[in-house]
């Protein structure tokens, strides 16, 4: 059947065109209409129809692609050229690397660059722990230095970087080491390069020609090249004008004609090349410490600077007029200005060579020094002034004049107005008066700004590592002990103030009878809570507070909400207006928020007083604020909320801000403390309802300016207690790492932590806590300690000898989770950090809480969040890494204050220990 049907029936037949022709329908094209506007094919005559002055005019033409100014053009080649100068001027490693002190080698080719950048990568993976790059390079340059000792056998060279790492390479992992190292083929070139390039400094640069390091004096470096473009054209290229307008712009100022054009003009004639400067001194953002601002300069900061060098005063006289002259001077063959390499031989001169920075800043600033100097001068003259100010511009240089005035005439509104008139030199003259009194009206009540501030000045740009005391008077007893790689201050534990006059402590009886539900069993106050009851309870003045941590400045605080609570209740029965006072309590971390909750909650609770927190953790609606009287904050929250102007419901029934560690106004927070209390106090101006603030702080050196800016009465409400008011008084020592390479500074850092982890644990069988500033650090720490304990068969004095603390420490170590704590618990340590489970940490607070671990090492975390004191408190480095910044920096106050608040226990000890390890330059510091 399929056979047959497929002989009969051929299914591509039916596409042939025999079968298909027949079914296409055609139009009887008879009876369709055609269109007249159809080509019909035919010739036709063109005649008429176009014209000859159309030709081409359709044509669409492009215009050219547009140039890029010349100084875009030159902005892009500098920021193409720098990263290839810099690498020349530093090796190829970056900047970092430079400031990294002790490196012996840096790579200098492309190829021993990506080997050594393979072999630092290993040295970190080895080490292991969270360490900068200072520690990271420093080890990779020691091992290399091993690697490159032809000195030394291959098991020598092994055991040396086995104790680098800290850890025991196999062969594999040192074979690979020692054939990178082969690869390192310039290493032999940097013995060369410390004779040739001590006297060139680091910052030489390489000539790539002949390699010898070349160092290009600095004097000029900003004056003459940095922010300036200099081109090289031909006379007829671009118009001087041309040229004036671009700088402008570029600059971001108007354009000015050059007033000496003509002059210029007849030089040009001369030369086909002309070099000019693009920039017009236009200002610059960086920061120059040589550069001075035109409103720092009076009539004598010259002969200020003249005597700094010179105590003489008949000399500074002298050189002062005469520095004058020359800076001032012009080229008597020309008539011009002095070329700068010239004044800068005189002044040279002048000042016998030995003062090469005040030539460099005299140099650098020599225009904004002679005509301010002259300027100020005639200030109170007006005639002499306008004179000045017409030359001024004349010579070229009304950028000075529009610094110099700027400010002046914003400050009066229209300074835009008043500058155009000023630098008019047509109607200098005329305008004056007018001016004048406009600007007596302009300004409040016609008094004239006496200074003029600079906030650009006034910011620290070293945050809360900014120490203006450079001087530091140790108390009496102070003992120096110098050791290998170390240096050891003790100071003495402060001894107690006995004063006659100083009443009692105050029973907490003698308060209102209302008020003593506050304080719960407590019987009496403290010596600090007695001194501060009047002013806190008896009065409504702004306080201050100075006080050791855990001194009870929190009851003090309680005090002054108890003296709020107290307004608002009735006498007769006992009822508190809860609608008409808000309480504000800010503390800087949202783990203190949290405990200042519950601790206020439960002592307000008889007053039925609601406490909430108020972070960025946990919002609060309209009617949960409504309904509460206590807030505890943070002070960016708190910031933000009083910074909306529109809803001010809440905020305008705040009568007491209590501020907890204010002393973070030295920290990188201090502006958000100083906005909120420049706010409050100026509402409190603006409205006039009385709104207290307390400010509680540890112990401040320049308490007396703080007390000032919260407006304090300083007879009444400032209190300062110094550290012999602690509750457990500290004997504190701070040594200083004198090693200059990293890796080593690290090894003595961990060497002095096991020494006194000998002497606390070992002979005076004392707890203590080690913090360091990184997780995996809290472990290495410990197992270093350990190690080194059962290398030198010392691990019995940390140990506790008695047979159920071991066995204690033996189950609960099979019971924990952590790897690292598990290694190390048998031995009694133990580590603590936010990483960790919340009940290995809780099983190691309560191993130490009862005394079996005797070593905990732990992070900052531990000191903020869990009140669990030690005899003696390591701080094992300062420096911490900073994600905001990128970088590693040196450890705030406030983490320092705090962690050494964990050392003493009130109950047991009749003093504490801390113990500060750091570098031996920030010594002084701490």
């Amino acid at each position: 059947m399929a056979s047959q049907q497929g002989k009969g029936d051929n299914p591509l037949g039916q596409y042939k065109y025999a079968a298909m022709s027949n079914l296409v329908l055609q139009a009887d094209r008879r009876f369709v209409s055609r269109r007249g506007d159809d080509a019909t094919g035919d010739p036709e005559s063109l005649a008429g129809r176009i014209n000859l002055g159309d030709m081409g005019s359709r044509t669409a033409r492009e215009s050219a692609p547009a140039r890029p100014p010349v100084q875009e053009q030159a902005a892009k080649k500098r920021k193409r050229t720098e990263p290839l100068q810099s690498s020349r001027a530093a090796g190829i490693l970056s900047q970092a690397d430079l400031d990294v002190e002790g490196l012996r080698y840096r790579p200098r080719t492309a190829a021993t660059k990506d080997v050594y950048d393979l072999i630092a990568t290993n040295v970190a993976q080895k080490m292991g722990g969270d360490y900068g790059l200072a520690v990271t390079a420093s080890a990779t340059d020691s091992v290399l230095e091993y690697l490159k000792d032809e000195n030394l056998k291959d098991f020598d060279k092994k055991k040396e970087i086995d104790d680098i790492l800290g850890i025991t390479l196999s062969s594999k992992e040192f074979n690979q080491l020692v054939n990178l190292g082969k690869k390192i083929t310039d290493y032999d070139a940097q013995d060369e390069d410390e004779e040739m390039g001590d006297e060139a400094g680091e910052g030489a640069d390489i000539d790539e020609r002949q390699g010898v390091a070349v160092d290009f004096g600095d004097e000029y470096e900003d004056e003459e090249g940095e922010g300036r473009t200099y081109d090289v054209r031909d006379e007829d290229e671009e118009s001087e004008d041309d040229l004036a307008m671009g700088t402008a712009e570029m600059a971001g100022e108007e354009a000015e004609p050059p007033p000496d054009r003509e002059e210029n003009e007849d030089e040009e004639e001369d030369d086909g090349m002309v070099i000019e400067n693009r920039s017009k001194r236009a200002p610059r953002s960086s920061h120059d410490p040589n550069l001075v601002a035109a409103h720092e300069i009076d009539a004598y900061w010259l002969q200020r600077q003249v005597g700094q060098a010179y105590e003489d005063a008949h000399i500074q006289s002298e050189k002062t007029r005469e520095a004058e002259i020359i800076m001032a001077g012009r080229d008597e063959s020309t008539g011009e200005e002095k070329p700068l390499r010239e004044v800068e031989n005189d002044l040279m001169e002048l000042f016998e060579y030995d003062h090469p920075e005040l030539v460099g800043k005299l140099v650098k600033n020599r225009d904004k020094i002679v005509w301010v100097t002259r300027w100020r001068k005639v200030a109170e003259d007006d005639d002499a002034r306008l004179a000045v100010e017409k030359d001024m511009v004349n010579a070229g240089h009304a950028s000075i004049l529009k610094e110099l005035r700027g400010r002046e005439e914003a400050s009066a509104g229209e300074g835009a107005q008043k500058l155009k008139v000023k630098l008019d030199p047509m109607e200098l003259d005329a305008a004056a008066p007018a001016e004048k009194e406009e600007k007596k009206e302009g300004l409040v009540g016609g008094l004239q700004p006496r200074k003029t501030l600079n906030l650009d000045d006034l910011k620290f740009e070293q945050g809360n590592h900014l120490m203006t005391n450079q001087n530091v008077r140790l108390p009496q007893g102070t003992v120096k002990k110098t050791f290998k790689g170390y240096e050891e201050i003790h100071v003495p534990v402060p001894k107690k103030k006995v004063d006659p006059s100083e009443p009692g402590l105050m029973p907490t009886s003698a308060l209102p009878a209302w008020a003593r539900a506050g304080f719960g069993t407590s019987q009496s106050l403290n010596r600090i809570q007695t001194k501060c009851y009047p002013s806190a309870f008896e009065h409504d003045g702004n306080m201050l507070i100075c006080a050791p941590t855990g001194s009870g400045k929190t009851n003090v605080a309680m005090l002054t909400m108890l003296r709020e609570i107290g307004k608002h209740r009735d006498p007769n029965t006992g009822d508190i207006n809860l609608d008409n006072f808000k309480i504000i309590y800010i503390a800087p971390l949202k783990a203190l928020v949290q405990e200042q909750v519950g601790n206020f909650g439960k002592r307000l609770e008889p007053y039925g007083i609601q406490v909430s927190e108020l972070t960025g953790d946990r919002q609060l609606t309209k009617q949960q604020i409504a309904e509460t009287n206590v807030i505890v904050t943070t002070p960016e929250k708190w910031d933000v909320i009083t910074r909306k102007a529109t809803d001010t419901s809440y905020t305008n029934l705040v009568r007491l801000i209590c501020i907890d560690e204010i002393h973070l106004l030295h920290d990188d927070r201090g502006p958000v403390l100083e906005s909120i209390v420049s706010r409050t106090i100026r509402k409190q101006e603006q409205t006039g309802d009385p709104v207290r603030i307390v400010g509680l702080s540890a112990t401040l050196p320049n308490y007396r300016d703080v007390a000032a800016f919260l407006r304090v009465d300083p007879a009444q409400d400032l209190h300062y207690f110094d550290g012999s008011f602690r509750p457990c008084p500290l004997r504190q020592e701070f040594i200083g790492v004198t090693d200059k390479k990293a890796i080593k500074q690290l090894k003595t850092m961990n060497d002095v932590c096991y020494n006194k982890v000998l002497e606390q644990v070992g002979q005076n069988k004392q707890q203590m806590l080690i913090f360091t500033h990184s997780r995996k650090e809290t472990a290495k720490t410990a197992k270093y300690i350990r190690d080194k304990a059962l290398e030198m068969e010392t691990i019995g004095q940390i140990l506790r000898v008695d047979a159920a603390s071991r066995e204690i420490l033996r189950e609960e170590s099979e019971q924990v989770g952590n790897a690292d704590l598990k290694d190390v618990l048998p031995y009694g340590f133990g580590i603590h950090h936010a990483g960790m489970s919340r009940a290995d940490r809780t099983a190691v607070e309560d191993l130490f809480a009862d005394g079996a671990i005797q070593v905990l090492v732990c992070t900052a975390t531990l000191a903020w969040g869990v009140n669990l004191p030690a005899h003696t408190v390591i701080i094992k480095g300062t420096q911490i890494y900073s994600p905001e910044k990128g970088s590693w920096v040196e450890l705030s106050p406030q983490d320092v204050l705090q962690m050494l608040g964990r050392a003493g226990r009130p109950q047991y000890d009749t003093y504490g220990e801390g113990i500060i390890i750091t570098a031996q330059s920030e010594l002084q510091y701490y």
